[in-house]
C-alpha cells in the first residue's frame, strides 16, 4: 500500500488555450449530485498546467498531475496526451 504522501492527484482534461509560453489552460468536468434534489449537475473547473515542451494543443485530451508550485497559479503538469485534436 502506498503512502498518502507519495499519492498525486490526477486529472483528466481538454485543453481550452495554449496561448501561453509553457502554460496550457485545461478544463476538467465532473458530474456531482444536487444535495437536496439529487439531480446530476455538470461542474466544471479551469486549472494552469506546466507544458515545458508546448506539446499540447487546443482540443487536445490530456492527462494531468498534481506539483509542487511552479508560479503563481500552475500547481499542475502535464502527464501525456491522451488524443491529439486540434479545434479551430
Amino acid at each position: 500500500m502506498p503512502s498518502e504522501r507519495g499519492r498525486r492527484k490526477e486529472l483528466v482534461g481538454i485543453v481550452v488555450s495554449d496561448k501561453m509560453d509553457k502554460t496550457i489552460v485545461v478544463k476538467v468536468v465532473r458530474l456531482t449530485r444536487h444535495p437536496r434534489y439529487g439531480k446530476t449537475i455538470t461542474k466544471s473547473k479551469k486549472f494552469k498546467v506546466d507544458d515545458s515542451e508546448n506539446k499540447a494543443k487546443i482540443g487536445s485530451k490530456v492527462k494531468i498531475v498534481e506539483t509542487r508550485p511552479l508560479s503563481k497559479q500552475k500547481r499542475w503538469r502535464l502527464q501525456e496526451i491522451l488524443e491529439s485534436r486540434r479545434i479551430e
